[in-house]
């Protein structure tokens, strides 16, 4: 084995959890993504990386002998609907990519799987078949696995952003799994995330708005490719990003400048916008990674990825049980 693992990546999106298993020792081998925006963003940040543009129900692994020999197959999926939504043909698409996954590990044989959602996945009864079919699969194959929720904010993110995961692992190295430990003792708020840039372009005020924004920001949604222009998300997610004075209706094209007087009104109207390349800090992409295309694509990726340091805090545990003794595995008696 060598001293970086190896990794499959699908449904990669901006990169987000792609990046994190990188900085977590790992080299993918292949990352693929439908989507030729996603696609384009990966290859702007890492035109070494093999990035294949299909869909992930339609791939097929043994066209692709470089997927057939690593140690992680990881997946961060488009979002299941929520427990009320389950059943609904809209939800269909989500589930077909949960299974397509799972088949593909049969053809991979990974030594381990990281597949990332929504907490409904792990926990909601309306996705109990679900997951019954997931274990079911995997157990047959020789993984155990472990299911849990973390919470983006304890690992540095500056949101509410619970996680649902499911973590398999071969036998011989499960026991060594051990899922990550928060990695700050104290939250990021969303005035301390944003503080440097809020000032970047000198406006006057801007340590005072951010100390008013002193907690964390709400869950970054991105949105269904159906939905209308660049803005932070449902009802809900907007009126928060309001008690924090950000009017989250649209994205500003730039910080405020030296000039802009801050109002300090209740009127989220007369609130100030954030960029999208501010969201993209609240995600905590590496600071040289370039986001592309226009603004509604451009934070629908930011928004729909998962945030580097989750995947780096969950790379370096899989990748400290891979590295660990394999135990021997014990048939059970007949």
């Amino acid at each position: 084995m060598t001293d970086r693992l190896t990794f499959v990546d699908v449904c990669s999106g901006a990169g987000g959890l792609a990046s994190g298993l990188e900085s977590a020792g790992f080299t993918p081998m292949l990352l693929l993504d439908n989507k030729p925006q996603a696609c384009e963003t990966i290859r702007a940040n890492r035109p070494d990386w093999n990035v294949l543009c299909e869909d992930l129900v339609d791939f097929l692994p043994e066209k692709h002998p470089e997927t057939l020999d690593v140690d992680l197959l990881s997946a961060g999926l488009p979002r299941v609907k929520s427990s009320a939504a389950v059943g609904r043909s809209d939800s269909d698409p989500e589930l077909r990519l949960i299974a397509a996954t799972i088949w593909l590990v049969h053809a991979v044989q990974p030594r381990a799987l990281l597949l990332e959602n929504l907490p409904a996945l792990v926990e909601s009864p309306a996705y109990l078949e679900t997951r019954e079919f997931i274990e079911a699969e995997l157990t047959h194959l020789g993984y155990r696995l472990r299911w849990f929720v973390l919470n983006a904010a304890d690992f540095g993110v500056p949101q509410e952003r619970l996680q649902g995961v499911l973590v398999a692992i071969k036998e011989p190295w499960f026991d060594s799994f051990v899922r990550p430990a928060p990695t700050v003792s104290e939250h990021v708020s969303l005035g301390d995330a944003l503080r440097c840039s809020m000032s970047a372009r000198g406006w006057p005020e801007a340590d005072v708005w951010a100390d008013q924004a002193w907690a964390v920001a709400p869950t970054l949604v991105g949105g269904s490719d159906n939905r209308g222009g660049a803005d932070v998300g449902p009802t809900g997610t907007k009126k928060a990003f309001a008690r924090m004075g950000v009017n989250g209706n649209a994205f500003a094209d730039e910080v405020p400048g030296p000039d802009y007087v801050w109002p300090r009104s209740d009127d989220v109207s007369e609130m100030p916008k954030i960029t999208v390349d501010q969201t993209a800090v609240l995600q905590r992409f590496p600071p040289d990674w370039e986001i592309t295309g226009q603004k509604t694509a451009r934070y629908r990726q930011i928004g729909h990825a998962t945030p580097p340091p989750v995947g780096r805090a969950l790379g370096e545990t899989i990748a400290a049980a891979l590295r660990s003794p394999a135990r021997p595995v014990v048939a059970s008696r007949p």
